[in-house]
């Protein structure tokens, strides 16, 4: 109808979301899913109210200031927001807002996708199958690591990395945590927090990458601080690719240093390090953390939650500006 708000969807969303869009806005889809760049963008974004958009889209300091001053808000189809600049949104006026606990679940399942992945040696035995090389039964061969009972590390224990936790215990796993700040007692669960990470990784059998990607948090974990974790260690990361030094990590899982690795994430997604795929001991996904049919329609409930809010004068329960 002519007086809904008019909302600029710049991916193919999940059809559920896409009808809600349609009945409570005026809706400008992109059916073939075509990828905007900053000049569709702005092109696209003439006598818009606001703009739902996913990770792929740039909203770079130069597009938020080039955007119609008609765009009120934008929505974005996930959880982190590296693709928004922050601080022209704020100079702006533009309201920003993101999808967060809606993919908790589903991302802590992919980590332990991962953990279980990585540890038994998955990408190998796969290709032992595909390969036809799977031969007479041995027992000294495709050995892998046993996860029950082990010391996990979770760098990041924030809702994701707390459901790390709650599954790692049904695998009687000690998880070891660090965090900033501390979690209350009711919310460790019997972790033990570590005020330095570095002191939590050479703790860590199994690690757990779940913190936010930032300027702190680029190449984290590094050569130096791989030499910390235990020898054979299996290293995991669902949370953003930057967080780990690719050389690194190559060099660890090459020498054994690093028993298995299991990736979600990439640096450069979906260019990524293909030195990656020369490893048999890593376990390699791309990126499908959230990629779960109720997540993705969550995702996009959540996002059109906050733009009702807006266009209704409310507080968007996710705003981050």
């Amino acid at each position: 109808m002519a007086d809904h708000p008019v909302l600029l969807i710049t991916r193919k969303l999940p059809d559920a979301v896409e009808a809600r869009a349609a009945r409570d806005y005026t809706a400008r889809l992109n059916a073939s899913d075509i990828q905007y760049d900053a000049d569709a963008l702005i092109s696209n974004s003439a006598g818009v109210d606001a703009i739902l958009t996913c990770s792929t889209e740039a909203f770079s300091a130069s597009v938020i200031t080039r955007l119609p001053e008609r765009v009120r808000a934008v929505a974005t189809f996930s959880v982190g927001y590296e693709h928004i600049d922050i601080d022209a949104a704020k100079a702006r006026g533009l309201i920003i807002t993101n999808t967060p606990d809606v993919l908790t679940d589903a991302t802590a399942d992919i980590a332990l996708m991962c953990l279980l992945g990585a540890a038994r040696r998955q990408q190998e035995s796969t290709a032992m199958l595909r390969d036809g090389k799977w031969g007479r039964w041995e027992a000294t061969t495709m050995l892998g690591m046993h996860m029950t009972g082990k010391r996990l590390g979770i760098l990041g224990m924030g809702r994701i990395g707390r459901a790390v936790a709650k599954r790692a215990r049904a695998f009687d796993m000690e998880i070891h945590y660090a965090n900033r700040p501390r979690l209350p007692v009711e919310l460790e669960k019997g972790a033990i927090f570590h005020q330095n990470p570095e002191s939590m990784l050479a703790q860590a059998e199994f690690l757990s990458i779940n913190c936010p990607s930032s300027p702190q948090t680029l190449k984290f974990l590094n050569a130096e601080r791989i030499a910390l974790l235990p020898d054979g260690a299996v290293v995991v990361n669902t949370a953003r690719g930057n967080i780990v030094d690719d050389d690194a990590l190559i060099a660890a899982a090459t020498s054994g240093k690093i028993s298995g690795i299991g990736m979600d994430v990439f640096n450069g997604e979906p260019h990524f390090d293909k030195r990656y795929l020369a490893l048999p001991n890593a376990f390699l996904l791309p990126h499908i953390g959230s990629a779960t049919l109720d997540t993705r329609e969550a995702m996009g409930f959540r996002a059109l939650d906050n733009l009702d809010a807006i266009f209704a004068g409310r507080a968007a329960p996710d705003a981050l500006t």
